[in-house]
């Protein structure tokens, strides 16, 4: 590990592995073709983080047979470690692998909280373990079957910056398919995939690729965690929609609204996680959480979303406008989590905090 450079100014950073060069196997039977472990080194995260979401996407001849183990520690500058903690059990076809997250794994140095690593004593470097399996039968794994692997660091102690509204993306919207969550049998808070369900339509549309466009209950019971007892595991569903070919899919947290609408600015919508209590004017939060699809912004600057909790039956629209005051505070509730799904050689907007790893404004040279 290098020497620590300055902290930014971002209370969040994404990062993504190299692959495959970042990542390597280290179990010793390389012959193995139905179990391979590998290892990242310790990768710096860019600013000392006690939160950490990890997010994977397998290649497409990786087989729905198959699952991943996902496990992560904490690493600090002094060459100590946490132990490494369990972050998820991912297959597309839970019958011959377990998709799951994990329950009880709270120890001196920290815990897992469905999708997220919390750990107590803060640091910028984390290492990654991916263990993959398969049922006899299978296309051999020696090779490591991940073409992203991302990690949302979060630090609870450092402020985001200034977060100074994008105009030009005022009166702007996107077309984003509709889709309700609610009517569907055994739904139980669906508002994740059906969110996840609308981008991906999105994207059926403007790639002119129909294999995309699904009904909301396939994507909710591809993505479903039966530890968790729902389908609001956050990178289960990047982890569902990043599998498909060209396509590209992680969690994230922004600084402000004003990235938002920088997505929107270029045509690109972005899936938010907000408290739906205070998104409404209530005081204080007493929901779980919900999921929506940010199509655009209205010319004043309010919030246009896409809501997922719409009855299309009783003539209730999907689009939905917000107060901006109102989604501020309510996308706060998730400390400005997002999914970001698009295609791969999608044009990002200017990644000026390091949140999508898109490209970085051009700096004018000083005479």
């Amino acid at each position: 590990m290098s020497a620590k450079p300055v902290q930014p100014t971002s209370s969040t950073r994404l990062t993504s592995v190299k692959l495959p060069s970042g990542i390597r196997r280290i179990d010793s039977d390389v012959t193995l073709p139905q179990s391979a472990t590998f290892e990242t080194t310790p990768v710096d995260c860019g600013l000392e983080a006690d939160e950490f979401i990890f997010s994977w996407n397998t290649v497409p001849s990786f087989p729905t047979t198959a699952g991943l183990t996902i496990e992560a520690r904490g690493v600090y500058p002094d060459h100590t470690s946490t132990r490494y903690y369990r972050i998820a059990d991912w297959c597309q076809d839970p019958i011959t692998c377990p998709r799951q997250s994990l329950k009880g794994q709270k120890d001196a140095d920290g815990d897992v909280y469905t999708d997220t690593l919390a750990l107590k004593r803060p640091t910028r470097y984390v290492q990654i373990r991916v263990t993959q399996t398969a049922p006899p039968g299978v296309e051999s794994l020696i090779q490591c079957s991940l073409k992203l692997l991302t990690i949302c660091a979060t630090s609870a102690s450092t402020s985001a910056r200034a977060d100074i509204p994008e105009i030009s993306a005022w009166g702007r919207e996107i077309l984003v398919p509709g889709r309700t969550q609610l009517g569907w049998p055994d739904a139980a808070g669906w508002c994740s995939p059906t969110s996840t369900d609308m981008v991906l339509a999105f994207w059926a549309s403007r790639l002119k690729r129909p294999e995309l466009d699904l009904p909301v209950p396939e994507v909710a019971h591809a993505i479903y965690d039966p530890v968790y007892d729902g389908t609001g595991n956050w990178p289960f569903n990047t982890a569902f929609a990043g599998a498909f070919p060209g396509i590209k899919a992680f969690v994230s947290r922004f600084d402000g609204v004003s990235e938002i609408e920088t997505w929107i600015r270029a045509g690109l919508p972005v899936v938010v996680s907000v408290s739906y209590d205070l998104l409404k004017g209530k005081d204080l939060p007493q929901d779980a959480g919900h999921l929506m699809v940010c199509v655009g912004f209205t010319s004043d600057g309010d919030v246009v979303l896409n809501d997922p909790a719409h009855r299309p039956e009783q003539g209730e629209a999907c689009r939905r406008v917000f107060t901006r005051k109102n989604f501020i505070r309510a996308w706060a509730h998730s400390r400005n989590a997002v999914y970001i799904i698009c295609s791969e050689d999608a044009k990002l907007p200017a990644d000026t905090g390091h949140h999508w790893n898109g490209p970085q404004p051009s700096r004018k040279k000083h005479r």
